[in-house]
């Protein structure tokens, strides 16, 4: 029997993504610009997948050619 009240996996992206907003704002009031750019990407990343524009996983076909 599941857990009724146990976070789905797109919750759990919704809640790195709000996490990855405030890391982003952190990282930019302390001036770090690569840090802020590194954490925006992930940002953007996760908004993808909550959107349904990218998958939650890359297939390890699609990996191996990236290498």
């Amino acid at each position: 029997m599941s857990d009724v009240t146990s976070p789905s996996r797109m919750d759990n992206i919704r809640y790195i993504q709000a996490m990855l907003g405030e890391l982003r704002t952190m990282a930019e009031a302390e001036r770090s610009d690569l840090l802020t750019y590194m954490i925006e990407m992930a940002y953007i990343e996760a908004s993808d997948i909550v959107r349904g524009e990218r998958p939650l996983r890359v297939s390890e076909q699609k990996r191996n050619s990236i290498a």
